[in-house]
């Protein structure tokens, strides 16, 4: 491991000791390089945007492309990474801490493992399951170093079993199983917020905001929440105008073309932090 990863690891981990931050979610080298421009402090990938980027739906890339655009995305700044390992790639615990070995030798300063098996009959792992596939992940941590951040994630809300007391069970369990940071995506109440933050303290507890909030950060971060991420929002947001000026294209016009930003203003932002 070289220095330059281990000190982007401390990093990481010390931005989930107090306060609350924000952790964007770009989804290419580009939008990386944008995310590090604006004076964001680490950055997230997002299986979704990655995946869409390919022509491909969530979750439907391969393990080897994740690995590769893993390393192209800690390659793009100087800011730590967290990556979004969807369930880990693999059902079987040994699997699992085999791809979790893989993504570390990446150069990434953290990553998710999520409970949830992609078949929509029976979408989420028994909990004993999951307990064991989150530890094997541990395991494969602490024996590449120890310095990576394993995140723990229930995917409940996501998935169509939106139990909060299963939620608040599956977290305790992985945080107990040697998760640092627990996450359960699409929880958005300030009730079902306090009971995971609860549930798990005083480890730090992540919370997508995936569209249009009332929240502001200095309220989450007075609830106790450690870091916030967008998931494929902004990559939604760039599909969003380009869906919006193709539809125009495809009636025959040009009045939905953007003229902000400029082909100029790119190229200088690129420059400048290239």
């Amino acid at each position: 491991m070289s220095r330059h990863t281990a000190e982007k690891r401390s990093a990481f981990r010390a931005l989930h000791k107090d306060g609350c931050f924000v952790l964007p979610n770009p989804w290419d080298v580009g939008s990386a390089r944008y995310l590090a421009s604006a004076g964001f402090k680490a950055i997230a990938t997002t299986s979704s945007g990655f995946a869409w980027s390919t022509g491909r739906p969530d979750n439907g890339v391969s393990r080897d492309a994740i690995l590769a655009h893993l390393r192209e995305m800690v390659g793009a700044t100087d800011l730590p990474v967290n990556a979004d390992f969807e369930n880990g790639f693999g059902d079987d615990p040994t699997e699992v801490a085999h791809s979790v070995r893989m993504a570390v030798d990446t150069g990434i300063a953290g990553l998710s493992i999520e409970d949830s098996t992609g078949d929509p009959k029976s979408p989420l792992f028994p909990l004993d399951v999951a307990v064991k596939r989150l530890a094997a992940a541990r395991r494969a941590i602490d024996e590449t170093g120890g310095d990576t951040l394993l995140v723990g994630r229930a995917e409940n809300f996501f998935v169509g079993v939106a139990d909060l007391d299963d939620v608040v069970a599956r977290l305790r369990a992985y945080a107990q199983a040697g998760a640092d940071c627990l996450y359960a995506p699409g929880i958005q109440t300030r009730e079902q917020i306090e009971a995971v933050l609860a549930a798990v303290s005083p480890k730090p507890v992540n919370l997508l905001i995936g569209g249009p909030s009332a929240f502001t950060l200095n309220e989450l971060a007075r609830l106790g929440v450690r870091r916030v991420s967008v998931g494929g929002a902004l990559a939604r947001a760039a599909w969003g105008g380009l869906v919006t000026s193709v539809q125009s294209l495809a009636d025959g016009r040009f009045d939905r073309l953007p003229k902000e930003p400029s082909g100029a203003w790119l190229n200088n932002m690129f420059q400048d932090v290239a």
